[in-house]
């Protein structure tokens, strides 16, 4: 596990990842390695096993802050992106060099930048004239295949009051209340419930108004992050949309759709409500959704994989590659 301790101990927190992609292009062993320009200063790394590979295994080198150096224990492996998602790209790796050993070609290991921040890796790789019938992309699914996947709606909004002395709030307009009354439309909106994907859910982040506690507040900005489902994707921008008018800007952000994922015989399946590169990587045919770890511990101080579930992973994507080439 030593290459995984040297992966782990070069910190790639989203916008830094520069030096990891470059690292991973000298390090990393395959007939074919080659680099790629995201545009924003960092690298996707691409190595091959064949000049025109069939099968593609995918994951992410960026991870959250903050940077958590790695931990080494009997089972368990802990330190940011030990889930994810530099253990998904390692386990790849790992079953490209047994397949190779074992004296199989056709395959291929993409490494992406920026997925944390918007995919931006991928959706640079996807202008690439690069093409494959197959890719398999590593996200924590307790090394379940997804068979759909939520998708994402992000947008800036803007509450605009009318300040005024706290004490006579009846000359003036509160930017606050003006989003708590959207937050209450928001919760009675009844956006429907998808058969497959559940209830659509929300998050508000960056909240900020920084008026005096005396004063009303003149502005008020934050982000509406919604998880969408088939039912609801649609009907989601169309009502924040809506609700724009001269007290509210809204500015759309983008984000994906939901999608659903090639599920192979013998393997569990499960269907999940976080965001990956897949829908952005358009220069596949089809995609499987697939990896060890947990989302539950991902994004956390405490993040893990277990031992047991890397090897598994490992084995999954050799059955895969076995399954579909």
């Amino acid at each position: 596990m030593e290459l995984f301790r040297q992966i782990l101990s070069i910190d790639s927190t989203s916008g830094s990842e520069r030096e990891l992609g470059d690292w991973l292009a000298d390090h990393l062993e395959a007939p074919y390695v080659n680099t790629y320009e995201v545009g924003d200063g960092t690298v996707n790394v691409l190595l091959r096993w064949s000049e025109s590979p069939r099968v593609v295994f995918c994951s992410h080198m960026d991870t959250v802050p903050p940077y958590i150096p790695p931990t080494f224990e009997e089972d368990r492996v802990l330190g940011r992106g030990t889930c994810d998602a530099k253990g998904q790209f390692y386990a790849m790796y790992r079953a490209c060099r047994r397949l190779a050993e074992a004296g199989h070609d056709g395959f291929g290991l993409l490494i992406l930048a920026g997925e944390e921040t918007g995919s931006w890796g991928a959706r640079a790789f996807a202008k690439t004239g690069f093409r494959a019938p197959l890719l398999v992309v590593g996200e924590p699914t307790d090394n379940k295949m997804v068979s759909a996947s939520k998708g994402t709606k992000s947008f800036e909004l803007t509450f605009t009051g009318r300040p005024f002395h706290s004490g006579y709030p009846e000359h003036g307009v509160s930017a606050v209340e003006l989003f708590v009354d959207f937050m209450e439309r928001l919760r009675a909106a009844g956006f429907p419930e998808d058969p497959e994907l559940g209830p659509t859910t929300w998050n508000v982040g960056l909240l900020h108004s920084g008026n005096p506690q005396n004063i009303l507040s003149p502005e008020l900005t934050c982000r509406l992050y919604f998880r969408t489902t088939f039912a609801s994707d649609a009907l989601v921008t169309e009502w924040v949309r809506a609700q724009a008018g001269d007290a509210l800007k809204v500015v759309e952000r983008g984000g994906d759709t939901p999608a659903q994922y090639l599920t192979l015989p013998g393997f569990p399946t499960q269907t999940v409500a976080f965001g990956s590169d897949a829908p952005h990587l358009t220069n596949f045919d089809r995609k499987i959704l697939c990896g060890p770890g947990s989302i539950t511990v991902a994004h956390r101080d405490d993040e893990f994989l277990s031992k047991a579930d890397f090897e598994q992973a490992i084995n999954n994507y050799v059955k895969i590659y076995e399954s579909y080439h």
